[in-house]
């Protein structure tokens, strides 16, 4: 077995799978994979099969909702066939005796990630199409009929911004490491300036380029990951997420503001959401309210990773880094709000 920094015992996970998986040969390597913040993930390789641990951290200081591996397994299941690319589902196990907290297991794929939107490890004359196979992805996301494929419960369709404004500001409240003018402006402002539209779809939550997996060799998004997020919520609440790096720059979570789109290959925000729009069919499109509202929450979300670090439940090394730029994303989010 591979040796492996992890908070439990892989011998037992080992022992574990071994009686609940059929047919696994081989002795298990673990190997952590990194760069996430949040919900601890693994490769668990045999000699015949391949598959992904993900499980809730270890800690009790935890915010409420937060870390749903078993939200992340339904949803999965429920998206298979669908048209939208997920990895295949292998088991759930909610029993934290076996590695201390529940975990879920799926198959892994190969392919590419790229965690930033300059999309410096792929070819620039392939970035247009990867831009373009990333919105029509969110599209098929929020074209998919939630109620057929089972997600009653899911979330609470309807009222999402208000909801969701609610709860980001108890987030804020409970995990701030510091005080911060601009968080309790839009705190403010934020539930004044709701759109009137409302609308029900399965929204993922987290969609950017680190979250998709593209085919090895060509331009296409094979696999969307990292589910934890997700409930039933308001589409363009996912579209405005996916449009914050046009209003970041490079060293804020990898942005694109300030950098030469066209000589990289990269459309527009208004070329990225043209795709968005055609794939979707929908007609109404994204206001500065979305984008500062996404930005309020990514924010929060920062500053909950800043918390977790201080009290050493952070899943990554670099969790007090990352969430110090909470105060920049807060910024970016008053910025946004004048948007047109």
């Amino acid at each position: 077995m591979h040796p492996v920094a992890a908070d439990f015992d892989p011998a037992r996970l080992q022992g574990w799978l071994q009686r609940q998986v059929p047919g696994l040969k081989g002795g298990m390597r673990l190997e952590r994979i990194g760069g996430g913040q949040s919900n601890p993930t693994f490769f668990a390789s045999f000699d015949n099969r391949e598959l992904v641990l993900r499980k809730k951290p270890a800690g009790g200081n935890l915010l409420p909702s937060a870390h749903a591996v078993d939200r992340e397994y339904r949803v999965l299941n429920a998206l298979a066939g669908s048209g939208v690319p997920v990895p295949a589902t292998v088991l759930y196990c909610g029993d934290a005796g076996v590695i201390g907290t529940p975990f879920y297991l799926m198959e892994r794929l190969h392919g590419r990630i790229f965690p930033a939107y300059a999309l410096a490890e792929a070819p620039q004359v392939e970035r247009r199409a990867m831009y373009r196979s990333m919105a029509e992805t969110l599209a098929a996301l929020h074209g998919v009929d939630w109620r057929a494929a089972g997600l009653d419960g899911y979330g609470k369709p309807g009222n999402y911004f208000e909801r969701q404004i609610g709860r980001w500001t108890k987030q804020w409240h409970m995990s701030k490491t510091a005080e911060n003018a601009d968080i309790e402006h839009l705190i403010r402002w934020l539930p004044r300036h709701i759109p009137a539209n409302d609308d029900t779809a399965i929204a993922h939550g987290d969609f950017r380029f680190g979250n998709l997996m593209f085919h090895p060799t060509e331009p296409r998004v094979i696999a969307v990951l990292d589910w934890e997020l997700s409930t039933l919520g308001h589409p363009l609440a996912d579209v405005a997420y996916n449009c914050m790096a046009w209003l970041t720059h490079p060293d804020e979570f990898g942005g694109l503001r300030g950098t030469d789109l066209e000589a990289q290959g990269i459309p527009s925000m208004k070329e990225h959401l043209d795709d968005y729009r055609r794939a979707s069919g929908r007609e109404d499109g994204i206001t500065g309210f979305h984008l500062a509202f996404s930005l309020f929450r990514f924010a929060v979300i920062l500053e909950g990773i800043a918390a977790r670090a201080r009290d050493g439940s952070a899943a990554a090394a670099d969790a007090e880094q990352v969430g110090g730029q909470a105060g920049i994303f807060a910024k970016r989010a008053v910025e946004a709000a004048d948007w047109t």
